[in-house]
């Protein structure tokens, strides 16, 4: 069980680590597209949070998968609104 632990903890400090160069690499002229992409995979999170709080496993997987579904939509509204307003920077401004 220890090994699982440490396993699953040093997997996600690697992630963690390779995000960030990841992200912290990319040019701005990316920024948009690349956060499009994220809230796809964030919509894809809310679908599976979805099927996790129905399943009724345990009173604690529904509860995270309440939370789940929360973080998830919060994460997909605000990847919205952040990329409208990138995208409004790139509109002409004579034809509004």
């Amino acid at each position: 069980m220890t090994d699982v632990i440490l396993i699953s903890v040093y997997i996600f400090v690697l992630a963690v680590f390779i995000g960030f160069e990841v992200i912290t690499k990319v040019p701005p002229l990316l920024h948009t597209p690349l956060m499009s992409g994220s809230n796809a995979v964030s919509g894809i999170t809310v679908v599976g949070a979805l099927l996790s709080t129905g399943a009724g496993h345990s009173q604690l997987a529904t509860v995270l998968g309440v939370l789940a579904v929360i973080f998830a939509t919060i994460n997909v509204v605000g990847g919205f609104m952040v990329t409208d307003r990138m995208l409004e920077m790139f509109k002409d401004k004579d034809s509004k």
